[in-house]
Formats: C-alpha cells, sequence, structure tokens
C-alpha cells in the first residue's frame, strides 16, 4: 500500500477528503506546553486488498527508535479498516482511504518519528523535532 502521511496542527477526514490545518512542518517551537497536532493520512489501498480487514497502527518514537512514553503509556493510535469497491470504479484501481489520527501532546525538546504499520508492516516514517523556546 502507499501511504502519505503528514505532520499538521489540526485534521478532519470528512466524505473521502481530508481538511488539513498547518500541515506539512517538521519542527515545533513549544516543548512544554500541551500541543495539538495530526497526521493525516491517505492509504491507496491496491484493488487486490480491497474488501479485506486491515490493522492500523501509529507510534511515536525517540529518533533513536525508543518508544515515547507519557505518563508510563506509549503515545500510539491503533484501529481497523476495511475499504469496499464501489460500483463502477475501473477493475485494478487504487482506492484511497483517508485518516486522521489527533494528539495533544507536550514533549521535551529533541527528536522524535511517527511510525505507522499496516497490518504489522511498516508503511510510513515522518521524523519531527522539537525544539526549546524561540530556536
Amino acid at each position: 500500500m502507499e501511504v502519505t502521511m503528514l505532520l499538521c496542527d489540526a485534521a478532519q477526514e470528512v466524505d473521502g477528503k481530508l481538511y488539513i490545518l498547518g500541515g506539512g512542518w517538521s519542527f515545533l517551537h513549544r516543548p512544554d506546553a500541551p500541543t495539538a497536532m495530526a497526521l493525516a493520512i491517505k492509504i491507496a489501498v491496491p484493488w487486490n486488498e480491497t474488501n479485506e480487514p486491515h490493522t492500523l497502527h501509529a507510534l511515536l518514537l525517540t529518533d533513536d527508535g525508543a518508544p515515547v512514553e507519557l505518563e508510563g503509556e506509549p503515545v500510539q493510535a491503533s484501529g481497523n479498516f476495511e475499504i469496499g469497491r464501489p460500483p463502477g470504479i475501473k477493475p485494478g484501481t487504487n482506492l484511497d482511504a483517508p485518516f486522521v489520527l489527533s494528539f495533544q501532546l507536550a514533549l521535551p525538546a529533541g527528536g522524535y518519528v511517527w511510525e505507522l504499520h499496516i497490518d504489522e508492516s511498516q508503511a510510513a516514517r515522518t521524523p519531527f523535532r522539537v525544539l526549546e523556546g524561540g530556536e
């Protein structure tokens, strides 16, 4: 599956479309205050993988690969999805599956990466850095 994953301030999925605010950043300047962030995700599901269940798991890691924990719990989100084949679509066509995962996080300065797995295989990685106040 082809995946596009974008860091943004906020996003919504409405009727198969992604509405993104403040998207495409890779540096965050507010390390001590809880900050809203979202992952806007578009998955191109191949025709032969439609009409079957899939799992999705996003996990926040430090840039050295350790899971980020807040209040003793890993920062993560999981779910299941299944994309059907609508009438009138040419056989063999990829079908889009848009998702939004929203978080409110207070992260210390440092490097991080969101890692997305689909069906237990790594599908995307999006790195970012949290900077001290005015850096």
